[in-house]
């Protein structure tokens, strides 16, 4: 139903866009700062959970709406890249704002249940505005409309970025939690993470627009 080539392109296209920290990543390791490994996995649990929850909605909704009208595709990509260059240029200038402390300024309260702690993260990769953007800007893009069957297509292809999302939400959870001291001291690390990562934003921006869609 998908090929191997968009599927291996929207499998490339969204590592680059997951590895880049946004607000998920960050509220992730704010938790494992806070609470340690299980609040930060369990975070990461309902935060691609949340993420998935995008994919659906435009899967059978603006998906759709996307798919029939190639103005409302072009008003939602160009839309979308700008808000990714936006996204980018805001990194980069705020990038020495990025501070440890604020990171981990999370009170040291007792970790609240499994179930809270997997609602608050899908509740933050629910509004993540990077998952918004690329979901209903990147992902019909890659769809094959002489294929047929659309929204089967984007719900299958949704669970690429939420596969590698799992990983590294977990990854940057566990490796926070097991070195909360050295995140906490470096607010140098944080700053060079957020000017990489609005560079690379303001480049997907930028392929974006300028990206046709194939039928």
């Amino acid at each position: 139903m998908v090929s191997t080539d968009r599927f291996l392109a929207f499998a490339a296209m969204s590592l680059l866009v997951i590895v880049i920290p946004g607000p998920s990543v960050l509220f992730v390791i704010g938790r494992a700062l806070a609470h340690g490994r299980r609040t930060a996995v369990a975070t990461a649990l309902g935060n691609v959970f949340g993420s998935y929850l995008l994919v659906v909605a435009v899967a059978v909704g603006i998906g759709s709406l996307v798919e029939r009208s190639v103005a409302i595709y072009l008003a939602v990509k160009l839309a979308g890249a700008a808000y990714l260059v936006y996204l980018g240029v805001h990194a980069f200038r705020h990038r020495k704002e990025l501070r440890a402390s604020a990171i981990s300024a999370t009170p040291a309260a007792p970790a609240r249940g499994d179930l809270r702690t997997v609602l608050d993260g899908a509740l933050v990769g629910l509004t993540n505005p990077k998952g918004i953007v690329f979901f209903a800007a990147v992902l019909p893009q890659f769809v094959d409309h002489s294929a047929g069957q659309v929204t089967a297509q984007m719900l299958l292809l949704g669970l690429i970025p939420i596969s590698i999302g799992l990983v590294t939400d977990t990854l940057w959870g566990l490796t926070a939690s097991a070195a909360r001291t050295w995140f906490a001291r470096s607010d140098r690390r944080l700053s060079l993470i957020g000017g990489a990562g609005g560079f690379t934003m303001i480049g997907l921006g930028l392929t974006v627009a300028v990206t046709g869609r194939a039928d």
